[in-house]
């Protein structure tokens, strides 16, 4: 079926971008990335993959993302899962696999712990599993502050933002609301109580997420259907060919409805 396409108002006149395609049974939402949007390498795959397949597929930018409005500096964790959430129940409806790369892994993850918490009613969307691309939770403390020189630290406290420079493009804005907001949000310094099964695909040669960080992430997930696949050759993009090929691989068994 064709894809379709519109934006939705989250409620104070900024208005996000998505892209659905219809379908049959279980949907896939994917949730991208920092600094990325829903056009990029594994989206479009994505896209592919499910309307082959008569799967519901739906994908959006967060504000200040892609084609949403918004500006990426008022930006923060919280903002863009409150974005995630609105697009969600606007467009999906039923069980849902949520495939989160590197930030999206968080939002994926903090969105299947308040669904699971609301036990949303059989109409509501509900999260049937999660696909962690080099899932990236609690980024901005860990992977972030704790790594930034001092220098670095005291612009950011200053001038409320610095630019880091990025290899995928140009510098892109590390600001203050980022930061504290990010710790309002942080899922690893305790159990995470998921219970929806969890797969997570992560390359040991990812210079942005250690791949020690998917194994704290398996560690704090309560449930018991957790498995982690490590790519040896891996970047933090897992877009080549075969990265694709294993993402399809992956995400076909979590969507069988009967479980089989």
């Amino acid at each position: 079926m064709m894809e379709q396409h519109g934006t939705i108002d989250r409620g104070d006149g900024v208005r996000l971008a998505w892209r659905r395609i219809p379908g049959r049974g279980p949907g896939v939402v994917f949730l991208g990335g920092f600094f990325s949007d829903m056009t990029g390498t594994k989206a479009e795959f994505l896209a592919g993959w499910c309307e082959a397949r008569s799967v519901p597929f739906l994908r959006f930018d967060y504000s200040g993302h892609g084609t949403s409005q918004g500006r990426f500096e008022d930006g923060t964790i919280g903002r863009w899962a409150e974005d995630a959430a609105c697009v969600i129940a606007a467009q999906a409806e039923g069980p849902q696999v949520l495939v989160g790369s590197s930030m999206g892994g968080w939002i994926a993850l903090l969105l299947a712990r308040r669904m699971q918490a609301q036990q949303l009613q059989a109409r509501q969307m509900q999260v049937r599993a999660l696909v962690g691309i080099a899932p990236a939770p609690d980024f901005t403390e860990d992977l972030m502050w704790a790594e930034f020189p001092p220098e670095v630290r005291a612009a950011i406290e200053r001038d409320g933002e610095w630019r880091r420079p990025s290899e995928y493009g140009a510098p892109y804005p590390i600001t203050r609301a980022l930061i504290e907001d990010g710790r309002q949000h942080l899922l690893l310094r305790g159990p995470l109580p998921i219970e929806a099964p969890v797969r997570i695909l992560q390359g040991q040669q990812d210079p942005d997420v250690p791949w020690q960080h998917a194994l704290r992430i398996a560690d704090a997930l309560a449930g018991g259907d957790v498995r982690v696949t490590l790519i040896k050759d891996g970047d933090h993009r897992l877009s080549r060919p075969q990265d694709l090929a294993l993402l399809g691989e992956t995400l076909a068994p979590l969507l069988v409805e009967d479980g089989g």
